[in-house]
């Protein structure tokens, strides 16, 4: 009897998972292990428990979510240990785990990253005072997205700016004064993790009062006076990440909590949106290696015409073309891991191209695995109709699909010289 929601057997088999991996290390098998167990045995029926709760229920302290956290952090695997090892060996770790994360369940998979981007931007930047002041072990977030501009807060250089194009007033704005900054106005409700997070690594348009409106880089404890929440955020797919809306009502901090001013905002953005994108390219090939597993299995499983669907040519041929989809994005993945770790500058158009194919495969493989469920495809009670969901919002989410091309053949073709 098949059990529904785990049909791709859990048990961890380190042969079938590496074929075409070069060897690894008896460290990396033990990680790469480790983490799979959690994410068979913890991410991926909280996610499903997740998946059926409102939004308000998943962000209450009694939910998968919390727990699913803590066990986490039990693990040990943390960007601070990363940062302890040699760069090319901490990319392909963290390639390698945020696989078996996407694997367990995406949207817990973005919260469990996103909650150390304070830290991670802070060593990106050289700032190694705000990892320690903003640790991991918070809840964080990245706020960057707006209301009225999404997307376009990741082109801070414009190279997708329409010649008659106009922004308009920013959403969010800090404002030095005196001694401090004030922050007024809003992040989207699409912040992942805003609707829990303790502390966040703001991106921000800025004005010092002296030379225009520019951006900065801002360190913000949301417990201060004057920041408040919206509602968690109603989703389609990936209904275990908490998002939502942050505001801030002429929030006073410090200025010393500015950690990249307006002149290396440019250079921060770049880092970051390198980070994220990688990163995200590796989450999503774990979700569609996990359509094609539950597709493989339940193809063995499921008869038509008197024998198991495996049998007939289509499903196969069907089958292989979900398998090499999936191959070629975790290759370019791990390759643009561990070259932007080890280049003197990252390729920016790397890690975009690493995240538009890895969600667009999650996309088209998840989909494909509804088609090879059929009719049971369309049904709750299995798990491919989820990992669809799921995978559709990748191509929106740290910048759209469609923008990310554009800034990637802006990166190819020498934008900055034409213009």
């Amino acid at each position: 009897m098949l059990d529904r929601q785990s049909i791709a057997a859990n048990d961890f088999d380190p042969s079938a998972a590496s074929l075409l991996d070069p060897p690894l290390t008896d460290v990396q098998c033990a990680m790469r292990e480790g983490l799979h167990r959690f994410a068979a045995d913890v991410m991926r029926p909280a996610g499903c428990a997740l998946d059926r709760m409102t939004a308000e229920e998943v962000v209450q302290k009694d939910s998968h979510f919390y727990a699913t956290h803590e066990i986490y952090r039990s693990l040990g695997f943390s960007q601070a240990a990363l940062a302890e090892l040699p760069p090319a060996e901490a990319a392909l770790l963290q390639s390698i785990a945020y696989e078996e994360l996407g694997w367990g369940d995406s949207g817990l998979a973005i919260s469990i990253g996103v909650n150390a981007m304070p830290a991670s931007v802070a060593r990106l930047l050289g700032a190694n005072e705000f990892a320690e002041r903003f640790p991991e072990t918070k809840f964080g977030c990245w706020a960057i997205t707006e209301p009225d501009h999404g997307s376009d807060m990741l082109d801070s250089t414009r190279q997708t700016f329409a010649s008659n194009g106009q922004y308009g007033r920013p959403s969010c704005l800090a404002r030095k004064v005196g001694d401090e900054i004030v922050l007024s106005g809003q992040k989207s409700a699409w912040v992942s993790n805003g609707a829990v997070a303790e502390q966040a690594v703001l991106f921000s348009l800025y004005d010092d009062g002296r030379t225009g409106i520019r951006g900065c880089v801002l360190y913000v404890p949301l417990d201060a006076k004057g920041v408040a929440r919206g509602k968690p955020l109603e989703k389609l797919g990936q209904r275990s990440l908490p998002q939502g809306e942050i505001f801030f009502d002429e929030v006073r901090l410090p200025a010393n909590l500015i950690a990249a001013g307006p002149d290396e905002y440019h250079d921060a953005l770049y880092g970051t949106l390198c980070l994220a994108n990688a990163s995200m390219g590796s989450l999503f090939v774990g979700v569609a290696r996990a359509a094609f597993e539950h597709a493989l299995a339940y193809a063995h499983e499921r008869k038509q015409g008197g024998v198991p669907i495996v049998q007939h040519q289509s499903v196969r041929s069907r089958l292989f073309g979900m398998y090499r989809k999936v191959e070629a994005a975790r290759a370019l993945a791990r390759r643009v891991a561990v070259a932007n770790a080890t280049a003197t500058q990252p390729a920016l158009q790397g890690a975009i191209a690493s995240k538009i194919t890895a969600t667009q495969t999650a996309f088209e493989v998840a989909s494909e695995a509804v088609q090879i469920f059929g009719g049971a495809g369309m049904s709750r009670e299995y798990p491919v109709e989820k990992l669809l969901r799921d995978a559709r919002a990748s191509m929106i989410e740290d910048g759209c699909n469609e923008l990310l091309a554009i800034k990637g053949g802006s990166q190819l073709t020498g934008w900055e010289r034409l213009h």
